[in-house]
Formats: C-alpha cells, sequence, structure tokens
C-alpha cells in the first residue's frame, strides 16, 4: 500500500526533479519513504513562517509601527540588531538543549507558537499603548521574538538532516522562498495601493496576520515524520556549548566559512541604507515601503528556484556568485548616491537595486544554508549551526552599532564598505571545500 497519495508522489517528483533513482544517502531508508511527505509539510512550514517573517519585518514594519505611536527615535536603531543578533547569540547554548531531544521537531514547534504569541502581543501595545511605553513593550517582545527563532533555526536544520534527501534540501529551501515572495509580492502591491491610508491598526492587523501564520506553520512542522535521533553530548550544556568554540580553531573548513559568511552580511545589512538613500532622494515613504516589500518578493519569486536547484550542485558556487552580485550592487548604489542624478533616473535606479539585492540575498542564503547543511552530519551539524551563528550574532550586533555611527557620518561609505566587504567574502568562499551531491 503506498505511504503517500499519488498526487503527492507525483507532484514531488516534479518539484524536488526526483527521477534519480536511490538520492538518500545520507538519511535512513525510512526516512527516504517519508521524503516526499516530509518535503510538503516542510515547505508548507517554512513558507508560512518566512511570510509572516516579511509582514513583520524589523526593516519595514516594525520601523513603521514605533514611528507610528511616536517612540523615541533611538529605539529604531535596536530594531535589525535585535531581530538578528538575538536569534543567533544564544545558539551555542540552545543547540545543547536540542542535542538532549531524540525528536526535535517540537523545540521548532514551539518556537514558533511562542514567535506567534509575540506578534500579538505587539499588536496589543500597537492599539493600547503609545509613545515610549509602547516602543519598548515592542523592543522586548523582539527580544523574546528573536530567542525563540534561535531556537527554531538550530532544529529546523537538524530536522531537515534526518529527513530531506542531501541533494534535495536546497530545492526545497528554494520552493520556499519562491512561493514566500510571491505572498510577499502580493502584501506589498496591497500595501501600496493603501497608501495615504496607513493607521495602527493597519499595522496591528499586520502582527495578527503573522502570528496566525506562525500558529499555522507550527501545525504543520508537527506533522513532519521524524526518527528519534542521537542525543550524546547534551549533558553539560554550558561547559560544552563554550567548548564548541575550539571548532573555529581546529576545524580550519568551518573557520574558513564562517569568515566567509561574516563577510557576506552586507547583502543584509544593506537594505535599510538602500531604502533610506531612496527615501532621501524620492520622499514618500510610505508608498515606498509597499514597492520595496513587493520587489523583494518579486526577487525571491524568480531567483530562488534556480538558486536552490543550483545549490544542490555546488553551493559554494551559488554563495560565491550571490555574495559578488551584492558586493557590486552596494558598490554601485554608493557611487550613484554621490552622483548628481535626475529623479526620474533614481524613481527607477533604486527598486531595480533593490530588486537585485533581494536575488542576491535569496542566492547568499540558500547558499551557506544547504553548504552548512550538507558539510556535516548528526550532532556535528548542530554544533555547527550553534556555532556560526553564535559567532554571526555577536558580529552582527558589533556591525549594526558601528554601522549605526557610520551612518550618521556617510550613509554612502557604509553602503561601499559593505560592498567591498561581499567582494572579499566571494573571495573567501572559493577555498571552501566542495560538499554538495
Amino acid at each position: 500500500m503506498p505511504r503517500h497519495p499519488d498526487w503527492m508522489e507525483s507532484l514531488y517528483e516534479r518539484l524536488a526533479e526526483d527521477d534519480e533513482g536511490r538520492v538518500c544517502k545520507a538519511i535512513s531508508e525510512e526516512a527516504c519513504r517519508e521524503s516526499p511527505g516530509n518535503f510538503f509539510r516542510t515547505l508548507l512550514a517554512n513558507t508560512l513562517s518566512s511570510l509572516a517573517d516579511r509582514i513583520a519585518s524589523a526593516k519595514t514594519t516594525l520601523p513603521w509601527l514605533l514611528l507610528q505611536l511616536g517612540a523615541p527615535a533611538w529605539m529604531l536603531s535596536l530594531l535589525v540588531p535585535i531581530r538578528e543578533s538575538g536569534s543567533m547569540l544564544p545558539q551555542m547554548l540552545i543547540g545543547a538543549v536540542v542535542r538532549r531531544q531524540p525528536v526535535r521537531k517540537w523545540v521548532w514547534v514551539w518556537g514558533g507558537v511562542l514567535q506567534g504569541l509575540c506578534l500579538l502581543g505587539m499588536g496589543w501595545a500597537a492599539l493600547a499603548l503609545e509613545g515610549a511605553a509602547a516602543g519598548g513593550v515592542v523592543v522586548g517582545l523582539l527580544v523574546l521574538f528573536s530567542l525563540a527563532r534561535g531556537a527554531c533555526s538550530v532544529a529546523y536544520k537538524d530536522v531537515q538532516g534526518k529527513t530531506i534527501p542531501k541533494t534535495r534540501r536546497g530545492r526545497l529551501a528554494g520552493w520556499i522562498s519562491a512561493i514566500a515572495g510571491l505572498a510577499a509580492l502580493g502584501v506589498g502591491l496591497a500595501l501600496g495601493a493603501s497608501r495615504g491610508n496607513e493607521s495602527v491598526g493597519l499595522f496591528a492587523a499586520l502582527l495578527c496576520a503573522g502570528a496566525l501564520l506562525w500558529f499555522a506553520a507550527s501545525w504543520a512542522f508537527s506533522r513532519i515524520v521524524e526518527e528519534a535521533g542521537a542525543t550524546a553530548g547534551g549533558a553539560n550544556g554550558v561547559v560544552e556549548a563554550f567548548a564548541r568554540l575550539a571548532l573555529l580553531r581546529d576545524d580550519r573548513p568551518f573557520r574558513t566559512f564562517v569568515i566567509a559568511r561574516a563577510l557576506a552580511m552586507g547583502s543584509g545589512l544593506a537594505a535599510p541604507f538602500y531604502v533610506a538613500l531612496a527615501r532621501e532622494e524620492l520622499g514618500a515613504a510610505f508608498a515606498l515601503l509597499g514597492v520595496f516589500i513587493a520587489v523583494e518578493g518579486l526577487a525571491g519569486l524568480l531567483s530562488s528556484p534556480i538558486w536552490g536547484r543550483w545549490a544542490d550542485r555546488s553551493s559554494r558556487q551559488v554563495f560565491a556568485v550571490a555574495c559578488a552580485l551584492a558586493g557590486v550592487l552596494s558598490i554601485t548604489v554608493a557611487l550613484w548616491s554621490w552622483l548628481p542624478v535626475p529623479a526620474a533616473a533614481a524613481a527607477w535606479f533604486y527598486p531595480l537595486a533593490f530588486f537585485g539585492l533581494g536575488v542576491a540575498h535569496a542566492g547568499v542564503r540558500l547558499g551557506r544554508k544547504t553548504y552548512l547543511v550538507d558539510m556535516a552530519a548528526g550532532n556535528a551539524r548542530t554544533d555547527y549551526v550553534a556555532v556560526s551563528n553564535s559567532v554571526i550574532g555577536a558580529l552582527l550586533l558589533a556591525s549594526g552599532l558601528v554601522g549605526a555611527l557610520a551612518a550618521t557620518v556617510s550613509v554612502q561609505a557604509t553602503v561601499l564598505l559593505l560592498g567591498l566587504a561581499g567582494l572579499a567574502g566571494a573571495w573567501l568562499s572559493l577555498r571552501w571545500k566542495a560538499v554538495s551531491g
């Protein structure tokens, strides 16, 4: 009797291009038989969570909400560093806890529920509070949200490594980004059409919609069929977690990966500066919010399946090309902003540049995520994820603070530095050892 419906098997063969016979080289026979169902459950859960992230983005929605509520301006500078570094810094400790769980999908499930509750709390703050009180609640909930996201990040890569064949992980990530990008495109167009009608109620509705998406994603992820795994090495969590920093000293391929990933941070950090430069030249900030959300969604929709398919052949090539693209774009944007350019030209240049950055960032994310999952197995994978994310989280926080100071002097110079770092990261990633396939 077939384990999955015929339509699911057929669609899986189309989406994952599963026509190569035995591809389950890194997972068990039982997990291989469950892979079509797990592929779609993972696809659904992560598509819903990705859309929730775009709706409640710390780069767009939350800054606009705080401005609307009259929160102090200095709170805006905390949002992106907290959102990014808060989900990464504790991951060595979180990884030690995750290793003690033989079935690790429940870490992701409860982390998703907690993130949904945090978004509901932010929506309540938008309706009930104002000024510094509202900003303080939103920032505090964002800290909790980021910690929950850190737990999901560690658990997800380990669950994926146990349930999805090695040569299908890039394709899965590509389809997740593409479908979420299509949905984000629709959201961005709707926001652009509602300009002039922005209100606290609209932002509260967006946050509540994000919460519902997280709850649905948690339900979908709970349906994944995951075999119990190894739990060795999880007893002395704190001591062992920090001891794993020795991986940076002893594991040269891993160290090279982390350094290149750190240099590639500009593909994400540059986005707010692109928006800031566009707002400075074009104005109409709320209209631009919808435009940039839509453009970013379109970039993910068009590029992610291509990046994902390519990542299954060579994830390091994907990372290198995408990182170089982000670097060249940032250098170009910095130089453009220094030139006396007519507003009509800027009106098409900045959305186009933001589209290119979205394409590049999708490739950077898919390349480094696929590479990291493929370069290790078992608890080593969990250690790699936890250590690399914790180190990158600390660097993101430091870079955010330095970037904030640099931006007070020159936004263009900050974008230029991020671009040069991206080119250096692309060059270094060419030295990674081949792991895909």
